[in-house]
């Protein structure tokens, strides 16, 4: 598929300045956002025009673009490389947006967009944890322990020796990455590796650092305060944004321990109650328990059948993302007796003989 021209996708003058081509991004932005745009159409546009800005406000990619074409960019770039440079993090901030967040939604990888040179974004971290439905009723505000890896505080993540820096690596010039670069029929043909005396770090550190040797970051444990929203599902992830390894994020998942009365879908819980054969052959008034504590009066009328079910609006869990509550369905089990006193079972089979008096005149 032929791909769209750059300035024709944002709809600016091959002559247009970095701030106009800033300008016009932004409005594009915001107006294909799939957050704000719930047209089908809408993600590709976003990406497209993304890719537009990120190739035509970067000097160097602008110019290799305006000369060769997309030949250029695609034979030079590869798909991470074509958004670095870009200023994404000024737009997206002041538009309420993390283009780190839809990058990783589009692309399926996370990238550190607009931070500091030669700092790179520490891993993300994974805790699960398991809480009890009752939990997930009311909401649950604990603490929680995480080993995780920090900025030295001796050398402030640098990894040099204080009072010393790292050099920029001569071999990369501080890119991290070595170009080979070949002329074609076809155009340049370029091939990117890490910087092997670097190891794409883009520097070098002559003398190490004596608590982290050079790491930048030291193992702690660290303990945080997490608030679980009441109405929460099992499987569902909360995001602590920064609290990864060295500026990282951490994702909670919350697992649900199966309960020992109630059922759970969605919004809504499922109760099983047993009853007697008399109960439902003539009609009772029952307790049932509720999650949330205490009882609800349930009437069951008479000729209620082993597996019937009641709904009790409003007595399930809470919405996670909205107010009021799901429902509670109450399943009637009939319980049969293992075992009957004499006076029982004369009483049975009396009934038993009343039946079949019933059903013959039938």
């Amino acid at each position: 598929m032929t791909k769209r021209d750059y300035y024709e996708i944002l709809g600016v003058d091959r002559n247009a300045s970095k701030e106009e081509i800033k300008k016009a991004y932004r409005k594009l932005a915001l107006k294909f956002h799939p957050d704000k745009n719930p047209s089908k159409d809408a993600e590709e546009k976003f990406k497209e025009i993304s890719e537009a800005y990120a190739v035509l406000y970067d000097d160097e990619k602008r110019a290799m673009y305006n000369r060769y074409g997309h030949a250029g960019i695609d034979q030079r770039y590869n798909y991470e490389d074509i958004f670095r440079g870009a200023d994404f993090g000024d737009i997206f901030g002041s538009m309420g947006f993390d283009f780190e967040d839809i990058f990783e939604r589009f692309f399926g990888r996370r990238m550190d967009f607009g931070r500091e040179a030669g700092r790179r974004r520490g891993a993300d971290l994974r805790y699960d944890i398991e809480i009890g439905l009752e939990d997930a009723y009311r909401g649950l505000e604990t603490e929680i322990h995480i080993p995780r890896a920090e900025a030295c505080d001796i050398c402030n993540g640098s990894g040099a020796k204080p009072g010393t820096s790292p050099i920029k690596c001569a071999q990369c010039n501080g890119t991290g990455q070595m170009r080979i670069s070949k002329r074609t029929p076809f155009g340049i043909f370029t091939q990117v590796s890490t910087c092997s005396k670097c190891r794409g770090q883009g520097k070098i550190i002559e003398e190490y650092c004596s608590k982290c040797n050079g790491r930048g970051t030291i193992q702690r444990t660290r303990s945080i305060e997490i608030k679980i929203p009441r109405g929460i599902d099992e499987g569902s992830q909360l995001r602590l944004t920064g609290e990864g390894e060295a500026g990282g994020d951490l994702y909670i998942v919350v697992h649900i321990k199966k309960h020992p009365k109630f059922n759970r879908n969605g919004a809504d819980l499922y109760y099983l109650k047993e009853l007697s054969f008399p109960e439902v052959a003539l009609g009772t008034k029952v307790d049932v328990e509720l999650l949330g504590g205490g009882v609800e009066k349930l009437k069951i009328p008479e000729g209620t059948q082993n597996g019937g079910v009641f709904k009790i609006k409003n007595k399930g869990m809470p919405h996670l993302r909205s107010s009021g509550y799901g429902d509670l369905y109450v399943e009637i089990q009939v319980k049969t007796p293992k075992t009957l006193s004499k006076r029982a079972r004369m009483l049975m089979e009396d009934l038993l003989e009343e039946l079949a008096a019933e059903r013959r005149k039938l």
